[in-house]
């Protein structure tokens, strides 16, 4: 414990502060989801760490009474909808996604005059008005798979068009593609994966969906960043280069430790605004909790029911 002499503030050191929320988690019954792509100080205190689609599972299927969801926004509004009779909480209220934003529901009841055949798949990357709009969600890991379960022969897909572009190769459907992206992703240069593979040519490339087409085509494998952690327990191969955000190389050290893997220089601000002192305050306080109009509640819920029933 340190004081600050001048303003009377007491700082936990970070020991303390998990050990504070460990306490608090069991005192109330709270469960808390921790992404990937977060500060590998938060996993100290994480029940269940994964991707979107892993964290939604895990919301779904949670008994306790409390959800502390160490992410950004959208994803904080998808364990509310999964959830609504509990209390979510997301530490960082101002950590937000900006593709979710790249999109919104009067653009898809556009898009649906101009096609009105077209189903609307939207990435979970999205906020509730979107769900709401949308037959079904889909994530990077099951993305191609949602898409060829709908009977629609035309598809509208938002807001990726990196991820659209990974599935059009997937199916026979028509993908009409939204064009927003992943501001982390989308600055991913061929460049940059070229110079490390110059380097490490033994390395197998493991790339993000959400990167650009060029980067996509000289992966070895495109996947999720839980399928990553698959192949690299899979491989016979020792050597990973990683083509996401950079703390997804944390992560995969951690569940593989005897492997080597190399990351980009790609990160992911919003998620790093989430600190073990805003989770504390969050649990302690039981502040920044999620809620949801009531008009969108069903529809967007519906549309991630569908996401978790086609699973990957």
């Amino acid at each position: 414990m340190i004081k600050d002499d001048d303003s009377g503030v007491v700082f936990l050191k970070d020991g303390e502060i998990i050990n504070e929320i460990k306490r608090l988690k069991k005192e109330k019954n709270a469960i808390i989801l921790v992404h990937n792509y977060q500060n590998k100080k938060i996993y100290k205190v994480a029940d269940i760490i994964g991707d979107s689609f892993e964290l939604s599972k895990a919301a779904a299927a949670t008994s306790s009474k409390m959800i502390v969801f160490c992410g950004v926004d959208f994803m904080a509004e998808t364990a509310k909808l999964l959830n609504p009779e509990k209390k979510v909480l997301l530490p960082e209220s101002s950590a937000s996604c900006p593709m979710a934003k790249m999109i919104c529901s009067e653009e898809i009841k556009e898009l649906r005059k101009q096609h009105p055949k077209a189903a609307v798949v939207s990435y979970v990357n999205t906020n509730a008005e979107t769900k709401a709009e949308s037959d079904a969600c889909c994530t990077s890991a099951n993305a191609a798979k949602v898409v060829n379960s709908l009977p629609n022969a035309e598809i509208i897909f938002v807001p990726d068009k990196n991820l659209a572009d990974f599935v059009k190769p997937k199916t026979e459907k028509k993908i009409i593609a939204w064009p927003g992206f992943c501001c982390v992703h989308d600055r991913i240069s061929l460049e940059q994966v070229q110079e490390i593979k110059n380097k490490r040519k033994n390395a197998v490339v493991l790339a993000h969906p959400e990167c650009r087409k060029e980067i996509q085509e000289i992966a070895d494998f495109v996947c999720s960043t839980s399928q990553m952690i698959s192949k690299a327990k899979e491989s016979e191969e020792k050597e990973f280069i990683i083509v996401t955000e950079k703390n997804m190389v944390s992560r995969l050290m951690k569940e593989v430790p005897e492997k080597r893997f190399y990351g980009i220089n790609a990160v992911c601000r919003q998620m790093k605004k989430t600190t073990l002192q805003s989770v504390l305050d969050a649990l302690k306080h039981e502040k920044n909790e999620v809620k949801i109009p009531k008009r969108l509640f069903q529809q967007a819920r519906n549309a991630l029911e569908k996401m978790l029933e086609v699973g990957v």
